[in-house]
């Protein structure tokens, strides 16, 4: 029983008798969730969006935001064309790789913690969703310091 000691190694895309389909890797069965994954039940559409803007807040309490964290994440995730200080002049910005970033203080926008947490679930325009990058507590976090930013500039 040579198996018994040394097992097969398997490919994860090789061909397989074992599945119907042939092949060794297989999709999550239908309807089947990550662990910790919490779902947003607000459409990706225009008026989800303005639902979330009016109705949504930040799930996290004060003492459960992190600045120290949110700042890094921020920082990597949308520094680069949001700005250090949210005022819309991020480095792709400046080297003209995308235009029309507006500053978190703009009052054409009013963001709120509804619009910046939907914006960072489904992506808006030109920017990309980041669900799969944050987890929901990182995107509140993130949620909050962009609130902080826009408070800043508000000054």
């Amino acid at each position: 029983m040579p198996n018994m000691y040394k097992s097969v190694a398997y490919e994860t895309y090789q061909e397989s008798d074992a599945f119907a389909n042939g092949v060794e890797a297989q999709l999550p069965a239908e309807g089947s969730i990550p662990r910790g994954y919490t779902p947003f039940d607000i459409a990706n559409t225009n008026e989800g969006y303005l639902e979330a803007k009016a109705n949504l807040k930040n799930k996290l309490d004060s003492t459960q935001i992190d600045f120290a964290k949110a700042g890094p994440l921020y920082a990597v995730y949308c520094a680069i064309c949001h700005g250090n200080k949210g005022n819309g002049q991020g480095t792709l910005v400046k080297r003209e790789k995308i235009l029309g970033i507006p500053s978190y203080d703009d009052a054409g926008r009013a963001i709120t913690e509804g619009s910046v947490y939907h914006t960072i679930y489904y992506g808006k325009n030109a920017m990309g969703s980041y669900a799969n990058q944050l987890n929901e507590q990182e995107r509140w976090q993130v949620v909050a310091y962009v609130m902080q930013l826009k408070a800043d500039l508000e000054k």
